[in-house]
């Protein structure tokens, strides 16, 4: 059985009196990290240079930090309600603060998305490696502690405890493990909120080598509000949505397309005749491949494990099941509603999700025959940052080196989507993205770094339409791709393909594909949105009713930030308006500019003011 602490100075001495003073900890992705235990662990190597502590894990949580006055003003009542008991990271702060003491090493394989941009010790530390690999590594480099969040349940008088959010990796080293392949201890950390999930993350307390467990040490989870979903990203979620195939497999990566895609599967199967009606406006030149209502339903094996599964399982969309499961998972985060919801599910629902490890959900290899005959017409849905004319694919890192966030599974879905019949890979990404005042196109002749190479390139899904790659010419894959690319940069690219002789001289693009324009895209999701269709959280939101209104006008306001001739017609709107109704002040107020005291919070206000009221037209 464990030894039961409720100090983690205590279980943090134990560990070393155990394991010795050379620390290899291995700590989960994202959610499941046992921060008291960890920080203990730190504390104790940067007080006793003695110690060597190596912390190897991914997607390090940190509570935001707002920069600009107006986004302070917004966001930190925000944080404070939803982070303010949340546990900060003792190596992330050492991180930021550049004073990481040399006898402590800190590894990660997987950023939160530009986070370590331009800091030297997370670039120069970073591990680029398929999320399968991790668990190797962490063998190679020798193991000895996996510091984890678990959940607590007592079992006709025995205790058991849950992985819950991260079977990940941690099954998979456990299996070595058992193998005689390395030694390692766990400990773990109980925590009240996290969701008590069944299946193979369901272990034993003798699996355990020590756990904290005490009401000082419980925290509530990291737990970030869902995003409101973009015209843009809605459009990119409803093509997707017109490519899976009922009866098929879903995965989906993380972020809001994810909710789009979600939410486009779930209006294309309630509600089949606005979904085709939303597609006609939206491609009339290119009707979606699969637009029939899903009746037999999906099946769900993915990576990561969100809010949106849980509406597509509630809608009647995810309900083919496989070994009594409707979706395999290896790790979860969303807001603080997805937790509640899990945590109150009945037994019977809740036994239809399975948290599996990644060598599982990622990869084919072990019991491939059983796994080839359930993942049939697969879909595997990730995001991109860019992507070549010749379909290349940009998800982790930048040209000069600096890596934005990770590999993950991404390498791994693509190639499932070649080894499997039927099975697609479908890359996302905006055409376009605003860089300083300036708009870039996403879309480019070459790039100096590849996330994914040319020869896996299959389907590439932007706001104007689904560029289809697979088996194609280089030719036929740059006509393609500049039929999803946005019109103020199309001719650019045009020149810069036929320039390098891959496109013929005589090319045109089709006049179908030429109104690749943002406008576009607003007005044809524009009577979906007003019949609350496509609404701006699908899901629910832990955001107020006023931040929620707020949302659209901040974004507004952003956006003409990038003008002086915008920003200032923006001003003088709010400056020549009246009285704020109800709703304007309640916003006004709630960014604490109903009694402005210097001239910057009048000039604020009247540019919220004249933003309010352009966000309801």
């Amino acid at each position: 059985m464990p030894r039961i602490f409720s100090d983690p100075e205590a279980i943090a001495d134990d560990i070393i009196r155990e394991v010795g003073t050379r620390l290899v900890v291995g700590l989960p992705l994202g959610l499941g990290k046992a921060n008291h235990i960890v920080n203990a662990l730190f504390r104790r190597a940067a007080s006793d240079r003695s110690i060597h502590l190596t912390i190897f894990t991914a997607l390090t949580l940190e509570k935001p930090t707002p920069s600009a006055d107006l986004e302070r003003r917004f966001i930190s009542p925000v944080i404070d309600r939803l982070f303010g008991g949340y546990p900060d990271l003792d190596y992330a702060k050492a991180l930021h603060a550049r004073t990481l003491p040399p006898n402590i090493e800190v590894i990660e394989f997987f950023f939160l998305a530009g986070k370590w941009l331009g800091k030297a010790y997370p670039q120069q530390h970073y591990i680029s490696a398929n999320y399968t690999h991790a668990s190797s590594y962490l063998l190679t480099r020798g193991v000895n502690v996996i510091a984890q969040l678990v959940a607590k349940r007592v079992v006709n008088g025995q205790t058991r405890y849950s992985l819950s959010s991260n079977t990940d990796t941690t099954l998979d080293l456990m299996k070595a493990r058992a193998e005689g392949r390395i030694a390692f201890k766990i400990v773990g950390q109980v925590n009240s909120e996290l969701p008590f999930m069944p299946g193979q993350g369901d272990l034993a307390a003798d699996e355990f080598h020590a756990v904290l467990d005490s009401p000082e040490t419980d925290f509530p989870l990291f737990a970030p509000p869902s995003e409101p979903i973009s015209d843009t990203k809605y459009a990119i979620g409803l093509h997707s949505a017109g490519q899976v195939r009922d009866g098929g497999t879903l995965q989906i990566g993380i972020g809001q397309v994810g909710d789009a895609l979600a939410q486009g599967l779930i209006v294309r199967h309630r509600d089949n005749g606005a979904y085709r009606g939303i597609m006609s406006r939206l491609a009339p030149a290119q009707p979606p491949r699969e637009a029939e209502p899903l009746t037999t339903g999906l099946y769900g094996v993915s990576e990561m494990f969100f809010e949106a599964f849980l509406a597509l399982i509630d809608a009647g969309v995810l309900k083919r099941e496989v070994d009594g499961a409707l979706l395999h998972a290896a790790f979860f985060l969303g807001p603080k509603s997805f937790y509640r919801a899990l945590r109150e599910m009945k037994p019977e629902q809740i036994e239809r999700i399975q948290m599996v490890p990644v060598s599982f959900t990622n990869q084919l290899y072990g019991n491939e025959d059983a796994k080839r005959r359930a993942r049939v017409d697969a879909r595997f849905v990730n995001n991109a940052m860019m992507a070549t004319l010749m379909g290349a694919a940009i998800s982790d890192g930048l040209d000069n080196g600096q890596v934005v966030s990770g590999v993950g599974g991404q390498y791994n879905f693509v190639a499932q989507a070649f080894a499997l019949e039927g099975a697609r890979s479908m890359l996302t990404l905006e055409s376009t993205r605003t860089s300083g005042k300036a708009v870039a196109s996403n879309i480019r002749w070459s790039y100096g770094h590849t996330t994914i190479p040319r020869h896996l390139r299959d389907v590439i899904v932007t706001e104007y339409g689904v560029a289809d790659l697979r088996g194609q010419s280089d030719a036929d894959v740059i006509a393609a791709m500049l039929s999803v690319a946005d019109s103020r940069f199309q001719a650019e690219l045009t020149r810069q393909a036929k320039d390098a002789g891959k496109l013929p001289a005589t090319y045109e693009i089709p006049a179908a594909h030429r109104e690749n324009f943002p406008d576009r895209i607003a007005a044809a999701l524009k009577p979906a949105r007003d019949a609350g269709l496509l609404p701006m959280f699908p899901f629910g939101s832990d955001f107020t009713d006023v931040e929620q209104r707020l949302i659209p006008a901040l974004q507004i306001l952003k956006e003409a930030t990038a003008s002086k001739l915008n920003l200032l017609e923006l001003g003088w709107q709010g400056f020549r308006a009246g009285p704020p109704d109800a709703e304007t002040a309640a916003g006004l107020a709630r960014l604490q500019l109903d009694r402005p005291q210097s001239f910057s919070d009048r000039l604020y206000r009247a540019l919220v003011h004249a933003a309010i009221a352009r966000s309801r037209n």
